[in-house]
């Protein structure tokens, strides 16, 4: 068969870059190196590369998609090979935005390798350039005695992953089930850790039989006792996540890990009513399964501490794409603003993105307080908005596209809130609060009736630990503006 070299470059500096290649051979086949990584997730089909690779492929058209990160142009190239052929093709890659040269580094939150995994050190030398992510962060995880390829890191920095551009990271998430598909307190990433917090699961995903006990708050403790840091994952469900949020044991949320699902908007939403501050962020749970990042914004240098430090503050976009930034009153998501009651702010909402986006809106308190439809699509644009103030409260920016990108995902982004101080209370924030409190009732009675404990003691704890989280939601309830 006939052989296809390719070199994958940077347009710019005509340096190889790794990428990710999308491989069609004459018949319509996907066709990759016999040793190459393959790319895992929905979607197309691919393999990783370092910057080249060799291709058997058959007499005809081939066809290439190359890929890097989401700030490259993806690139698609059609090369007609014939008998006895070994054309060299060079694939020039076009940036169309460098966001960490204007201060937003991109980080995925979430990845995991399963038991599948026979390389996971080719893998993790190359998720990070291949996704173009500044932060990459791993964890251990535990179902029973499955041997995850990811828990062969320890936990902290690793430095042989690690380079001056690609930070890794290795944490753990910690974890409840009580049902093997249904959550019960909840899953919670653990990040720069020196050392593992135990247990990192309990109860049944543990082994069968074992208590659901200790609770995930004490794990957000263990954490933060070593200067780490907590984030909700899964999109906020768990019957501990309103306690966590609520006591103050949560550094951000992480959305659309692995993919786009309501309830994510339901709860979040609800807990940015309630006045807890939890930033948006991402990732992408097993593997690198989809384009999810969260970009942060530094205010100097590049350094994983202060990545951490900026994602706690809440200079934060999530996209699988699009960038988009939102001001208010020139103020950056994570703003803390004193507006006096009737005035009115101004939001600037700015976006670019490669592919199209059909409609932005701005969010005020999980309602659509404006939207934008643009029928023709636009891959830039901005848009002022002014909002007047009634309450205290929040706002945001998202945007949507119809398209969807090569792991077959919805087009999106979403900027964490930019909040403000009125002197008054909103209705959504009591609304909110008797949503939890309604969550928390049924949380109580579960681990009164239906929660495994070794001991009464046990039990009383984490009964204890609902309620106090309960009556924050109480108190909130019953504050009426």
């Amino acid at each position: 068969m006939p052989l296809l070299h390719g070199i994958v470059t940077d347009e710019l500096t005509g340096n190889p870059v790794a990428a990710k290649v999308h491989a069609l051979d004459s018949r319509g086949q996907p066709v990759a190196p016999a040793n190459a990584i393959q790319k895992v997730g929905s979607g197309i089909a691919g393999f990783y590369t370092a910057g080249e690779f060799t291709l058997d492929v058959t007499v005809g058209m081939t066809t290439l998609l190359v890929e890097r990160g989401t700030e490259y142009v993806p690139l698609e190239r059609t090369v007609r090979v014939d008998f006895g052929a070994a054309p060299e093709v060079r694939l020039e890659l076009q940036r169309w935005t460098d966001l960490p040269a204007h201060g937003w580094y991109p980080g995925n939150t979430h990845v995991h390798y399963d038991q599948n995994e026979t390389r996971p050190d080719d893998r993790l030398r190359l998720d990070p350039s291949v996704h173009d992510l500044r932060v990459t962060i791993v964890s251990v995880v535990q179902r029973g005695d499955i041997p995850y390829a990811i828990n062969k890191y320890p936990v902290g920095f690793l430095n042989e992953f690690s380079t001056a551009h690609h930070v890794v990271d290795c944490g753990e998430e910690n974890r409840h089930n009580r049902e093997p598909w249904e959550i019960g307190y909840g899953h919670v990433l653990l990040l720069d850790l020196k050392e593992a917090v135990y247990p990192i699961s309990r109860g049944l995903l543990a082994r069968e039989g074992d208590p659901d006990y200790p609770p995930l708050c004490y794990a957000c403790d263990g954490a933060r006792s070593q200067g780490g840091v907590a984030i909700w994952c899964h999109n906020g469900i768990g019957m501990e996540a309103p306690v966590a949020a609520a006591l103050g044991k949560l550094d951000a949320f992480n959305l659309f890990d692995p993919c786009w699902s309501a309830p994510e908007y339901e709860i979040w939403y609800h807990m940015l009513n309630c006045g807890l501050e939890l930033p948006a962020s991402t990732g992408s749970d097993w593997f690198i399964s989809s384009n999810n990042r969260v970009y942060v914004q530094l205010e100097g240098d590049f350094s994983y501490p202060a990545w951490l430090k900026g994602l706690q503050a809440g200079r934060t976009f999530i996209t699988n794409g699009p960038a988009l930034f939102l001001k208010v009153n020139s103020r950056p998501p994570g703003a803390q603003m004193d507006i006096r009651l009737g005035d009115s702010v101004e939001c600037e909402i700015l976006w670019r993105s490669h592919f199209p986006i059909e409609r932005v809106e701005l969010v005020a308190q999980g309602q659509i307080a404006a939207a934008r439809n643009i029928a023709e699509g636009s891959k830039e644009g901005e848009w002022r908005i002014p909002y007047p103030v009634k309450s205290d409260g929040w706002l945001a920016a998202r945007l949507f596209s119809m398209q969807r990108d090569s792991f077959s995902q919805p087009i999106f982004a979403h900027t964490s809130p930019v909040w403000i101080r009125a002197g008054r209370l909103s209705r959504e924030r009591a609304i909110s609060a008797r949503y939890f409190v309604d969550a928390l009732n049924r949380a109580c009675d579960w681990v009164q009736t239906a929660g495994r404990y070794s001991n009464d003691r046990q039990r009383t704890e984490v009964l204890n630990l609902m309620r106090e989280g309960h009556g924050v939601f109480v108190t909130m309830a019953s504050q009426i503006p």
